[in-house]
Parts: structure tokens; C-alpha cells; sequence
């Protein structure tokens, strides 16, 4: 299933939906402020292992980001951190940023047997942080990438729908996505180490 969502102005009704599908364990292909993502809701194992299978990976090797609706969310998931971290993390977010923290006890079990670290996200794009918010608790997500050997990430929210219709529940078109994707900043000691350049520039928060 194919709806089109208004990032400017999203239709609460197609937010309710898509939290919907989540509620029941289903997979989403959402818009964020860089590229695609393949999402589901963090508390449903099964859904993580559809996702996990869809990608060819295994849960314990899985790099998946927690796309949270703002900041409130992400102490449940993470060790505790300082306050000169914290106040980087308000002015850089919403935006295009992966921050790698200590995971605490939370993070589901599926996917932290060797994992001591994860990835949060809070993109700025209203559809993706209204539908977690409508959800209630973070997605779980990684980046829809493409065969293309130019091109890294699908772009073509219809193009993705096409590939992947059998495989999710739901494909969101809000608008082309970016072919960017997030810089990630691994925290885990305090600073801030960027370990993959992307559409984010970290020096300018800090």
C-alpha cells in the first residue's frame, strides 16, 4: 500500500494510520530529512526480525538507528550522559544526525546480545517524528539502499513501492528523499567523533 503524506502539513488521519500498521507489527518505508527508511516499532520482536530478514542481516549484527520524536524518549535506551553532550544533541536535533551512545538494559534483547551501543535519530521531517509520536515509542530503522552502483540510497518513494510492495505493509510517499545520508558522531566517551560524513555538520553545535 502506497499513501502520500505532505511533509509541510501531514494529514493526521495517514499518521494514525501508518502508527496503526506499527501497533499491529507491521513494516513502514518512511521519509526522513536524508534518506528512505525500512521502520518498525522497537517493542515488537517479530516485526525486528521481518525487518533484519528483508535486509539480510542478522539482529545481533543489525546497525539500526532509534528514530525518536524528540529528545524525551532517549534516556530509556541510553546510559546516562553529560550535560555539555546533552545541550549539543537540543541544538543539533531535529536534524540530519546518528549520535552513538552507551545502550542501557532497555534495548530490546533481539538485537543486544553482542551490542553495547546505539544509534538514536531525531530527523527533521514531521512525518517521521509525527508517526513516532503517534506511536508512542521509537521506530526501529535502517536505510533503504539501492542496487544502483551510482546511486547509494532509493530516492523514488514510487520506485521504492514498486520493489518493496510484497515485502512491507506500508510505503509512505512524502516527496523524493535525499541520496544523503546522516552523519553519524559516536559519543560513547563524551566527545564527539564523527565516523561517517554525511548531510550533517556537527561543528556547527558545537
Amino acid at each position: 500500500m502506497l499513501i502520500k503524506i505532505y511533509p509541510e502539513n501531514p494529514n493526521p488521519k495517514a499518521i494514525e494510520q501508518a502508527a496503526e500498521v506499527l501497533k499491529k507489527g507491521g513494516i513502514i518505508i518512511y521519509p526522513t530529512d536524508t534518506v528512505y527508511g525500512l521502520g518498525c516499532d522497537i517493542t515488537n520482536h517479530r516485526a525486528i526480525e521481518k525487518i533484519c530478514k528483508i535486509r539480510g542481516i542478522k539482529p545481533e549484527k543489525a546497525n539500526f538507528s532509534f528514530i525518536c520524536s524528540d529528545l524525551r524518549h532517549i534516556s530509556d535506551y541510553i546510559k546516562p550522559i553529560d550535560t555539555t553532550v546533552f545541550r549539543v544533541l537540543k541544538k543539533a536535533l531535529p536534524g540530519p544526525f546518528t549520535f552513538i551512545f552507551n545502550a542501557n538494559n532497555n534495548v530490546p534483547k533481539l538485537l543486544s546480545s553482542n551490542k553495547k551501543t546505539v544509534g538514536i535519530r531525531v530527523p527533521d521531517n514531521n512525518i517521521a517524528r509525527e508517526i513516532v509520536a503517534a506511536l508512542g515509542n521509537p521506530i526501529i530503522s535502517t536505510s533503504i539502499k539501492d542496487d544502483d552502483e551510482v546511486i547509494e540510497y532509493s530516492t523514488d518513494p514510487e520506485l521504492i513501492h514498486e520493489k518493496y510492495e510484497d515485502l512491507v505493509d506500508l510505503v509512505i510517499d512524502g516527496g523524493y528523499g535525499d541520496n544523503e545520508a546522516s552523519t553519524v558522531i559516536d559519543c560513547t566517551n563524551g566527545d564527539f567523533e564523527v565516523i561517517r560524513e554525511g548531510k550533517g555538520d556537527i561543528e556547527a553545535y558545537l
